[in-house]
């Protein structure tokens, strides 16, 4: 596989890009709105202090132009713009692209199942493979933080292939990465589809017009028990869900075990005061009477109908019950429309 194609101008879009092509093992494209605030060289700072300098093939917003000769296509996108980028995409992808995507907790399995062609492999991380941010767009990128391994389910191929692509993207990346059994694996954890809805409903589910905030909440410094036994009953859902999928049972950690607490309070004491975590705010917004839910933020308007969302649907086509999440998932729905 020679080439790669970027779709997406955020953090994850940057970082992927300059490290991929400083790496210099494959030619790196990107598919971004707004090309013509790049440069051909792309600048990322590491945790290891060092900077690493990559070059770009080609930078576009014309998919034609950068996606019919990717052998690779990796979606760096939130949840609400992969439908519509699939779409854009999909007249120029060539039979036997891989088309993935960096997360894949937003729908993307079902969204390109039912947008590309038959004949087009799909792919996805389960968790993203780096932290980082955009230090000056599309010229300078921080990757903040490294994962130890990665893990990506590949579907609508041969078994032989989905191993020879697991070592291509492990080569690309640099790091182990496990193959996961199906597109379950990678779809449905209790990352943010399910903490970022715990907490936000925990915190706001009482607000209503006229209600301020004298300042912007943490979001996770100062989680709450509340916050946490929230959590704790919605991932003990999820997990009725996967009993019914055929998904190794031991793919995913529950949520006490992967933050080594027993219980709601042992729970809140880990999270509020993870060092990566600290001063996080909540998405919330600064009037002149005080503080207000930002329900337009990507907190709602992500990880509700494109995140938790799909955990509900397939729950409903197995006939598991989730009383906690639907009633989460309703409150947030409703905000999302109202503020969309």
């Amino acid at each position: 596989m020679n080439s790669i194609c970027i779709c997406g101008g955020g953090g994850l879009g940057h970082v992927i890009a300059g490290y991929l092509s400083a790496k210099n093992k494959i030619t790196v494209n990107v598919l971004t709105r707004r090309p013509t605030l790049w440069g051909r060289t792309l600048e990322v700072n590491t945790p290891d202090r060092e900077i690493l300098h990559g070059t770009l093939n080609k930078v576009s917003n014309h998919a034609a132009t950068v996606i019919s000769d990717a052998d690779i296509v990796l979606l760096c996108l939130p949840g609400y713009s992969i439908r519509e980028e699939l779409i854009k995409i999909a007249p120029y992808v060539k039979t036997g692209t891989f088309v993935g995507c960096v997360f894949s907790s937003t729908g993307f399995f079902f969204e390109a199942s039912k947008i590309l062609d038959k004949d087009i492999p799909l792919w996805g991380f389960q968790r993203v493979p780096f932290i980082s941010r955009v230090a000056e767009y599309g010229h300078r990128a921080d990757l903040l933080g490294y994962k130890s391994s990665y893990n990506i389910a590949v579907e609508r191929t041969t078994e032989s292939d989905k191993a020879a692509f697991r070592k291509v993207i492990e080569w690309l990346f640099d790091r182990p990465t496990n193959l996961l059994n199906n597109y379950y694996e990678a779809s449905f954890t209790n990352s943010n589809p399910i903490l970022h809805p715990a907490r936000l409903y925990s915190m706001f589910s009482d607000w209503s017009d006229g209600i301020y905030y004298d300042r912007n909440i943490l979001f996770y410094e100062e989680w709450n028990d509340l916050s946490s036994e929230l959590l704790i009953r919605m991932d003990h859902e999820l997990f009725r869900l996967l009993e019914k999928l055929p998904v190794d049972p031991n793919y995913l950690q529950p949520i006490l075990t992967y933050y080594e607490s027993t219980d709601a309070g042992s729970l809140t004491r880990k999270i509020s005061s993870i060092e990566g975590f600290k001063g996080i705010e909540s998405p919330m917004i600064q009037t002149p009477e005080g503080w207000t839910p930002d329900f337009g933020s990507r907190y709602f308007q992500e990880d509700f109908p494109f995140g938790l969302k799909y955990i509900a649907d397939q729950a409903k086509c197995e006939h598991v019950a989730m009383p906690i999440i639907d009633k989460v998932l309703a409150w947030g729905l409703d905000k999302c429309e109202q503020h969309a």
